[in-house]
Parts: structure tokens; sequence; C-alpha cells
């Protein structure tokens, strides 16, 4: 016997595109019990529930001061550096990663070490509203194979990537062989794809850490496996330092510097590719970015030069590399550091409002992800991934108190500049609440 259908009736916001904002007072979104919106009713006054999720449905009427928005997408993020978030904080990249990351992340050779932080990860991104994550793992396989698990049974959609690294890294935390590192990534694969056939909710990620840290033949061998499986994404690190890149260029003189040439030969650049940072970047590369269809996880650090040239744009938090695993904070950072971009550009590159923020957190970031036919909005037959926001009572938490003569364009934006997880009451997945209490 099917599961009953659900309907939700109350505000709505969110992005149909990067320039509109939709704000429906009024809204039924009725929902069947695979978790697909069925339909989306527009009304100027409360609306009644609708029959087509079928006679049982379960009718959500939110309560005052509550409000839906959809799900974040995080397109960054690094699983096995949640227990480390904010040390290291103003070192160099490469220098951060020999004396923080690598010996932090060689600890997921424990399986128990694993499973106890990708659990407190998992749960703490899903209390965020995080509901999709594109996750780089730790190079072990195992340690990968429970993380993917975990994001399965606690019902969070995500990109899981087992990291492959064969040089630049001690002993103790790299891939004993090029041919080991694609044994385990390919264990890792058949895994994934056993634990979810059809891709419903966990995928995995081909993830070459960077270019310095794999040998050519472990690039030409990921790239041999992207082209046999092509509903698999890809990721890496693109253009994030000057110290990174300058160490690119002496490993790899023959793409005189372009990372983009670098990975589009070895077959990792394209439609599926989300390329982390990419704070630094030529006019070539951007054309090639742009013509290739790859997707950007903004962290956000770089400017919006790719968002404006219509390139994919999602955002992420970097955790590890960061101090927040807060998709509300990367909005805020990234107006931030649009907005000095203007400063710097003289003009040229405009700042981003909040309603473009919110757009990269949660349609960009599903398009970067190769999501945007599923996920994203509220848009008729994508899944319901979604938060149910609330500002009143105890649900108000620090954000800035809600007035009565407040419309709910205003309150969205007061949840946007200064909420946090607590007015975050419920969390939904594929119509599966995940968070709160129904």
């Amino acid at each position: 016997m099917a599961q009953p259908g659900k309907v939700f009736l109350g505000p709505l916001v969110h992005s149909v595109s990067l320039s509109e904002l939709e704000i429906i007072p009024f809204a039924a979104v009725a929902v069947n019990h695979e978790g697909s919106i069925t339909s989306v009713h527009r009304s100027a006054s409360p609306p009644q529930a609708e029959e087509d999720t079928g006679p049982a449905a379960i009718v959500h009427r939110l309560a005052s001061g509550r409000f839906l928005v959809p799900g974040f997408v995080d397109t960054h993020n690094h699983a096995p550096q949640w227990a480390q978030r904010g040390l290291g904080q103003g070192m160099h990249i490469l220098d951060w990663l020999d004396a923080i990351t690598f010996p932090n992340e060689a600890r997921f050779a424990d399986p128990s070490h694993a499973r106890r932080v990708y659990a407190s990860c998992v749960d703490g991104f899903l209390r965020q509203g995080v509901t999709t994550a594109s996750y780089y793992g730790s190079v072990h396989g195992e340690a990968t194979k429970i993380l993917a698990g975990l994001c399965l049974d606690k019902g969070q959609r995500a990109l899981v990537g087992k990291c492959n690294m064969t040089r630049n890294a001690p002993d103790s935390y790299r891939d004993a062989s090029v041919g080991e590192s694609l044994r385990a990534t390919e264990d890792c694969i058949a895994h994934i794809r056993a634990l979810d056939p059809a891709g419903r909710l966990v995928r995995h990620v081909l993830t070459p850490r960077f270019a310095i840290s794999c040998h050519p033949e472990l690039l030409r061998g990921l790239g041999e496996l992207a082209r046999a499986n092509p509903d698999l994404p890809v990721q890496t690190h693109f253009n994030e330092a000057e110290q990174e890149m300058a160490a690119t260029r002496e490993l790899f003189p023959q793409f005189a510097g372009s990372e983009a040439d670098l990975y589009e030969h070895y077959g990792l650049l394209g439609e599926r590719s989300i390329l982390a940072h990419c704070c630094h970047k030529t006019e070539y590369e951007l054309r090639r970015l742009e013509a290739l269809g790859c997707g950007v996880a903004h962290c956000p650090v770089s400017n919006m030069t790719f968002l404006r040239r219509g390139i994919k744009v999602g955002l992420g938090t970097d955790s590890g590399g960061g101090f927040s695993s807060s998709i509300l904070d990367a909005m805020r950072q990234a107006m931030i550091a649009s907005h000095a971009r203007e400063i710097m550009s003289e003009g040229r590159d405009k700042g981003l409002s909040v309603g473009e923020v919110f757009y990269l957190a949660t349609v960009g970031g599903a398009q970067v992800c190769g999501l945007g036919d599923r996920i994203g909005n509220f848009e008729v037959g994508k899944e319901f991934d979604a938060i149910v926001v609330g500002t009143q009572g105890a649900e108000q938490g620090i954000m800035i108190m809600v007035e009565e003569e407040d419309s709910l364009r205003t309150v969205f934006k007061k949840f946007v500049m200064t909420g946090d997880d607590r007015n975050m009451v419920e969390v939904y997945v594929q119509g599966r609440l995940v968070k709160g209490r129904e």
C-alpha cells in the first residue's frame, strides 16, 4: 500500500531565476509519496488542502511566523575536516595541508573514527538546512563507504568522493600507487551504486584532490573512469591559491600554467565538473569554463565574474578550510566579498543582492551539482527538499525581531541576514523529515 502524500500550507519563498525571487504569502504545495512536488497553488488568502496527493494526504499547516524555503546546497565540503574547522587559519595552503589537514585526515584509516566524525558531520549539516552536499572524503575507501551509508541512512542528498592522492602528501596519507587509487575508487563506485542503485540520494563523485597531488597516470585513469561512467560528476580544486598554482606549473609545464587545459586534457573538465574556488583565472580560462559548461563552487573568496558571465555558480562552506559550516554565513560572506570587489573594480563588477546569494545557495548549487532538474526550488516535478523557517517565540533565536508591519519579503531578508540553524525548525529531503518533529 502506497504511503500517503503531504500538503504544506503557508507562506513560501524561492528563486525562479537569478533575478527573480518569488514571494508567495499563501501557498499549497502538494507532495506525493515519492517526495515529488505534484502541484503548487498560489493564493491571496489562506488556501485549503488540495486533493491531488490522494484522500489520505497529511496536511501540514505552517504555524504563524513560519515559511518555506528550498533546502540549501553545499557545493564544496571536506567531510573529514568537520572536526578541524577553524584550525590553522592564516597559514599558506600547502603549509596548512601538511601541518593540520593531512594528519587529521589520516585518522580516517580507522573506521570507528570515520563513523563517529561523519555521523556528527551529516547531522550538523542537516541541522543547518544543508539538504544536499558535495563531499570530499579522505583517501580511505572504507571511510568513504561509511560516509555514503550515513548520508543515505540519515536522508541527506549527497555526492560522496574518495579523495585521490598519489604524491605531495605524507607516506602515511596517500594512495599506495596509481593502480591502488583507481581500484579503490572503482570499489567505492560499485559500493555506492549498490547502496542506492537509482542514485536518488547518494552518488559517487570522482575526486582528484588537485593536480599537484596526482600523477599524470592517475589523472588519465580518472578521466577514463569519467568517460566510462557518464552519470558521475567530477570535483577538484581549481586555481585556488598562488602557492598551489606555482606548484602545478612546475609539475605540468606542458600546459603553460592553464589548469583548464590540464584538466581538459585528462578528460576531467566539462558539464559534470565542480571546480572549487577558482580564485585566480585568465580570460582564456573563463572562456573555456563557459564553453565547456563547468560549475564553480564559490566558497566565497573569489570575485563573482563567473556569475556575470553565465557560468554555473553555487556556494560552498569548504568546511575545514573555512571556519563556518553554515550556508547562511556563506551567503553573507559572498555579499561582502562581492561588494568589496565592486569597490576594487571601480563599479565594473557589481555587488550581489540578498536574492542573488539565495539563488546561489539553492538553484545555483543544484545546477553545479548536476541536480538542477530535481531540486533547488518548488517547481512542479522537482523533489521536495525544504526548510520550514520559524521566526517567532522560541523559534526566533537571535534573529532580528519581526515587526507586525513586516512583509514576507522583509521577514525573509531578516532570516537570511541574521538567522541561523535555530530558525530551521523542520528540514525535509525528498519529502522525508530529517530534522524536527512533524
